[in-house]
């Protein structure tokens, strides 16, 4: 077990797979208490199992972030009550990614989208954040992603969520940074899904992997390397990092890598 963030409470949202999951056991790891949160009783139960097997501390809160201020700030408070000691970290890692072109978004949709995406985030740390900032400090730290910035055409919606949560993530910084919350975002490339911590495998042609061809790393990443950043901006050691958005993403954002020809 690691120190980096020991004695540090957490709450990290849609956390019982994938990339929020990664990152509620490095936080474990680090020794942070860990409220793991979702709607399923049955996955969270099981990450939280996993962590306790390993040394680590978590509790599962169940949770389904509508977009309503009830939802958020009922799990704001069901976190701290079972925590019982206030929240230091808070990642809003909740999101649903749904593809499809503008004309076949329907209002339904769009509004479930923004609503999970960016309503719920919003809610959130709108609960917790004043609470950090009386208390002398936190870090918050927001998940965008790299087609927010490089689009692709078969998902609009989506990408304008993660768009306004990079924005928000610098107008938060402002707003509660001089009071010490810090408040950062991490904005993931392509990365494989997990199966109970297990990292499927993919076939070199599929879409996922061709997106990720002309970067520096030239294939899609893992739920780990996100959690490693997440670990980095809730820790001392990025104490000087404020409103920033961290691209993991193998160089996609940043970078073409051309081939010279045969």
């Amino acid at each position: 077990m690691g120190t980096r963030l020991e004695g540090k409470t957490a709450l990290v949202t849609g956390s019982t797979s994938n990339i929020g999951r990664a990152i509620a056991v490095a936080f474990a790891v680090e020794g942070a208490h860990v409220i793991v949160s979702g709607r399923s009783r049955e996955r969270g139960d099981a990450v939280v199992a996993g962590i306790r097997a390993a040394g680590g501390r978590a509790d599962f809160v169940v949770a389904d972030l509508d977009g309503s201020p009830f939802a958020s700030r009922t799990l704001a408070a069901q976190a701290v009550d079972a925590l019982d000691a206030p929240i230091d970290i808070l990642v809003n890692n909740a999101g649903i990614f749904p593809s499809g072109a503008t004309v076949d978004i329907d209002e339904e949709t769009f509004d479930r989208v923004y609503a999970v995406n960016v309503k719920a985030p919003f809610y959130l740390t709108g609960a917790i954040a004043p609470i950090m900032a009386a208390r002398g400090g936190g870090a918050i730290i927001n998940l965008g992603s790299w087609i927010a910035r490089l689009a692709i055409g078969s998902s609009p919606l989506y990408s304008s969520t993660k768009g306004a949560v990079e924005t928000l993530t610098r107008s938060w910084a402002a707003e509660f940074g001089p009071a010490g919350v810090r408040v950062n975002a991490i904005s993931p490339g392509v990365v494989r899904e997990t199966v109970d911590g297990a990292t499927s495998v993919v076939h070199p042609s599929s879409v996922a992997e061709r997106m990720m061809r002309g970067t520096p790393h030239g294939a899609s990443g893992t739920p780990d390397a996100i959690a490693h950043a997440a670990v980095y901006l809730a820790s001392d050691e990025a104490a000087f990092v404020h409103g920033t958005v961290l691209d993991v993403d193998g160089g996609r954002v940043a970078v073409a890598v051309v081939h010279p020809a045969n």
